[in-house]
């Protein structure tokens, strides 16, 4: 149902016009301790009393989850004022005039038969079941159920948080699942606190009639002059009839909070599920008959009672024997005719889809490592992932699909593998209980351990146990964790490979959401100028040299000036880098605001100008293998330069050769940055720290 026809539908229309009713009918509750009240009000208001206790316990055994009495709490407590301020004013007219109106005298003479022992005797028996069976039971699991989801909601949360990650449900039923968990958490806090109301109440109510007797023998003897035996008779019956008249609504919302707070979530009310439950075992009923049976021919016992149970449960036992024998027979042949069905039929789409789907991104763990996935276990990766894809919408601006994380048997059991839309991109071998031990390059002594490299970055590296910790922290290493090594690989992997998760769905959704904001910009770009094939092959070319796409406006107002003069993607790039100059700049100067390269010579660049070939993969430089091979090793040789001072490998050339001169490099070098002049800003310091020539 829409909102809009959610807030006009008659139960909201009623719930809204109530609550001036109700905070009037509080106010009168308070103003009952205060003003005496009329006998033929108090017949109505105790009448009242017992029919909202009737539908408070026969609510709770149609509801399937607690939460859908959520308000049940604050009526407890509205509840216990009431009967309190109907026990307040009942004892002010049996002192102050010996009757209380028709209801208390009917209770005290009919109920009890006008036998104020006996009224005495089922007061106390009734005391003593809801004081000591119903509200210690209810107490009682109020409190564990409060205890026990306190504890459990970090796991629950974290459960959300995995399903989200791996794309099994939306943020929206994310969301939807917390507030939820919280609504528990909250309702059976409150339970726990509101079943000392029910216990309260019960006590008072001992007190309250203990009062009344000792007040109305009081008030008999000293100042109406009637006899001992007279005295009780009347004040102990009406006190009686009104303790009776009280406890027997204290008792049924008592018997509802118990129902509410044992109530597990189901798909069926109690009624149903009693009788689902208790049917699908119709044997039991039968040999209950039959112990029936025997008992009813056993000297001394009366035969008829337990001929009769028999015959009724035994009766019972047979019919529900047949209707479960009918239903798995029908099962059965559904079942028959389904499976014959599906292979009449072909092989469903669905069936199909589920084969052939490729997940963007993969983790297979072996067995070993499953510790480290699982939240049960104590396993935070899932968190780390999650953290990961938010922390690369920040830095690259695009959303990372969900990432699958599976167990593979086939793997070692200490490996693990990423890997990109079905094909594997890293490996690497994990020893959960060890940690691993980085050169931080400041070391000042050797730690043994197990050598290995870091996957993400190929530093070497030790692998080194809990007890050689602290020696290798005080010795200056750096120390990761097993997550923190599964994590930083992936992380640098998505950031190698940003562009091919750039899918063309991935760039609808960008525009989608630019659109929202900046529906001129989107609607002069698309579809009239470029397609969005187009556009996504721009973006890819940006996130496949590390270049953030989060400035979208910037990027599609660029595209919308230049597009009407050209198509080829590539020239388009270059000119949306020039407009992200300032961006670029602060991407790769570094503290002091200098950003050191190396340059080529003029005559090189000349001669690789006029190298320039034009294909359908954009431009590319017609050089001979061994010219080419010389070049890219004195690009690497001058590059040194760089490195060995702690400087990105930084190529500064001209607009036209740039890109060509990227793709050439890439092969052997791939981590060589290539930036043209007009990509950097005019105040940026330049520290040029070698020529290639």
């Amino acid at each position: 149902m829409p909102p809009a026809a959610q807030q006009n539908s008659p139960l909201n229309k009623l719930a809204n016009s109530t609550d001036i009713l109700f905070a009037i009918a509080v106010v009168g509750i308070v103003v009952m301790f205060i003003i005496p009240m009329p006998t033929f009000l108090m017949d109505l208001l105790l009448t009242a009393n017992i029919t909202f206790s009737m539908i408070i316990i026969l609510v709770s055994l149609y509801i399937t989850e607690p939460l859908q009495v959520s308000v049940f709490p604050s009526l407890l407590l509205v509840a216990t004022l009431f009967r309190l301020a109907l026990n307040v004013s009942t004892t002010r007219l049996i002192l102050g005039q010996g009757y209380a109106g028709r209801i208390i005298m009917s209770f005290g003479n009919f109920v009890v038969g006008g036998n104020y022992v006996v009224g005495i005797i089922i007061f106390i028996i009734l005391v003593v079941i809801q004081f000591i069976v119903i509200t210690k039971g209810a107490e009682r699991v109020a409190e564990v159920a409060a205890r026990f989801t306190l504890d459990a909601m970090p796991g629950k949360q974290m459960s959300i948080d995995a399903d989200l990650n791996a794309g099994i449900i939306s943020e929206k039923e994310a969301q939807s699942q917390r507030a939820k968990i919280r609504q528990e958490a909250d309702f059976y806090g409150a339970m726990d606190g509101a079943s000392k109301f029910v216990k309260g109440d019960a006590i008072a109510g001992i007190i309250i009639t203990a009062i009344n007797i000792i007040g109305g023998l009081v008030i008999g003897v000293f100042q109406q002059g009637l006899g001992l035996a007279e005295a009780a008779q009347t004040y102990t019956l009406l006190t009686v009839g009104d303790g009776l008249v009280s406890q027997i609504p204290a008792l049924l919302i008592s018997t509802a909070t118990g129902m509410v707070v044992t109530r597990a979530a189901s798909e069926e009310n109690l009624a149903k599920e009693l009788t689902t439950q208790l049917a699908r075992e119709p044997k039991a009923l039968m040999i209950a008959a039959g112990v029936l049976m025997i008992l009813g021919f056993v000297p001394g016992l009366p035969t008829i009672p337990f001929l009769i149970l028999a015959l009724i449960v035994g009766g019972s036992g047979y019919l529900m024997m047949n209707m479960v024998s009918g239903k798995k027979l029908a099962e059965k042949e559904k079942e028959i005719s389904e499976e014959e069905l599906s292979q009449q039929r072909a092989p469903q789409r669905e069936e199909l889809s589920d084969l052939i789907k490729v997940d963007a991104m993969e983790v297979e763990v072996g067995y070993n490592l499953i510790s480290l996935v699982l939240p049960e276990q104590g396993g935070d990766f899932l968190d780390r992932v999650a953290m990961i894809r938010r922390q690369t919408a920040i830095d690259l601006g695009i959303i990372v699909p969900p990432v699958r994380i599976l167990d593979n048997l086939q793997l070692e059991p200490n490996n693990y593998r990423i890997k990109l839309r079905g094909v594997e991109v890293g490996r690497y071998e994990i020893l959960p209980d060890h940690f691993l031990a980085l050169d931080s390059g400041i070391t000042t002594q050797e730690v043994d351990g197990i050598e290995t490299q870091e996957p993400a970055f190929g530093t070497p590296a030790i692998w080194i146990n809990e007890n050689q910790k602290e020696e290798a922290e005080l010795a200056n290493y750096t120390i990761v964790d097993p997550p923190s090594v599964m994590a930083t690989h992936l992380t640098e992997i998505i950031k190698e490979h940003a562009y091919e998760l750039l899918g063309r769905q991935e760039v609808r959704e960008l525009v989608d959401n630019l659109e929202e904001e900046y529906p001129a910009v989107t609607g002069e770009l698309l579809p009239d100028l470029l397609t969005l094939g187009e556009i996504q092959k721009v973006l890819q070319n940006l996130l496949w040299e590390g270049v953030p796409i989060r400035n979208l406006v910037t990027i599609f107002e660029t595209l919308a000036d230049y597009a009407p003069k050209t198509k080829d993607v590539n020239v388009l790039t270059e000119y949306v880098r020039q407009a992200l100059s300032r961006q670029i700049t602060n991407l790769f100067t570094e503290g002091d605001e200098s950003l050191y390269v190396i340059t080529l010579d003029p005559q090189l660049e000349d001669e690789l100008s006029q190298s320039l070939e034009q294909s359908d993969q954009g431009n590319y430089f017609a050089l001979n293998p061994q010219r080419a091979q010389g070049l890219l090793e004195k690009i690497g040789s001058t590059l040194q330069t760089l490195l060995e001072q702690g400087h990105d490998p930084i190529v500064l050339t001209s607009p036209m050769i740039r890109r060509p001169l990227k793709e050439l490099t890439f092969r052997s070098f791939p981590e060589i940055i290539v930036l043209s002049f007009n990509e950097l800003e005019s105040n940026v310091n330049l520290q040029v720290l070698g020529t290639v020539s």
